[in-house]
């Protein structure tokens, strides 16, 4: 979900997760997953994002979805 967000900031810009949820909906062991992030809506201070994560059969095994806060300036510094 982050590379979602950060794809579409400047390079001297950052941001700050501010809340993240995440539902599992399967138990999973030693299988190889997926995730696929979206940007959903950004605005000029907060973005929010969702992701999806996939075992190698499709199936979906969690949800999760995140809003960001856009950092400038000194707060983005280092970030």
């Amino acid at each position: 979900m982050g590379m979602a967000l950060a794809s579409t900031i400047a390079p001297d810009k950052s941001f700050a997760t501010i809340e993240l949820k995440i539902n599992f909906f399967h138990r999973v062991c030693e299988v190889r997953l997926r995730a696929e992030g979206r940007l959903v809506q950004r605005g000029h201070t907060i973005g929010y994002v969702e992701c999806e994560i996939m075992d190698e059969d499709g199936r979906v095994i969690a949800k999760a979805s995140s809003t960001c806060m856009a950092l400038r300036g000194e707060r983005a510094r280092g970030r």
